[in-house]
C-alpha cells in the first residue's frame, strides 16, 4: 500500500486486487459445470493467468457448459443477422458483456451487433453474456450456440 499525503488528504495507490466483472461472474456461475467454475472464477480476474481461459475459447471442451442450457442454433439462422434475431427475441438488450480470445473485444460492454460482426466466422472464440446469468452465446472454431436459462 502506498498513501500520498496531500494536505489533509491522503490517496491510496495500493493496486486494485484482481476482482471479476458481475456480468462475467454471474455467467460463468450459470453456466459453467461445477467441476471446472471455480478455476475459471479464480483465472479470470488474475490479468496474468485470464488468457489460460481466453485462449482456449477458440477450442472450448464441451465439457465445460452445462448441457441443460446449451440450445443450437438452426443453421438457417446461424448468420450473424439471425443470431442477434434469436437474441432479441430471447430478451438481449442492446448491449453484451465480452470474454473473449480477442483482447481488442475482451473485459469490454459492446453493442451486441458490432460485437457478433467482430467474432461470427472470424476463428475467434468468445462467450458473448447478453444477460447475466440468463442468456450467452458462443461461438468457437467447433461451431456456435446459445446458452439459455
Amino acid at each position: 500500500m502506498v498513501i500520498v499525503s496531500a494536505g489533509n488528504i491522503e490517496i491510496d495507490y495500493s493496486p486494485m486486487p484482481n476482482t471479476l466483472a458481475p456480468h462475467e461472474e454471474a455467467t460463468i456461475r450459470a453456466f459453467i459445470v461445477r467441476e471446472r467454475r471455480e478455476r475459471f472464477l479464480s483465472l479470470l480476474p488474475n490479468p496474468k493467468q485470464r488468457h489460460k481461459v481466453t485462449d482456449s475459447l477458440a477450442h472450448p471442451s464441451p465439457g465445460w457448459f452445462d448441457s441443460r442450457y446449451v440450445k443450437a442454433i438452426p443453421p438457417a439462422q446461424s448468420s450473424r443477422e439471425g443470431i442477434a434475431k434469436i437474441l432479441r427475441a430471447k430478451g438481449a438488450g442492446k448491449t453484451c458483456w465480452a470474454i473473449s480470445e480477442d483482447h481488442k473485444l475482451d473485459t469490454k460492454e459492446l453493442e451486441l451487433d458490432v460485437a457478433l460482426a467482430e467474432i461470427v466466422g472470424c476463428g475467434m472464440g468468445a462467450i458473448l453474456s447478453c444477460l447475466p446469468g440468463k442468456l450467452a452465446f458462443v461461438e468457437s472454431e467447433e461451431g456456435r450456440f446459445i446458452l439459455e436459462k
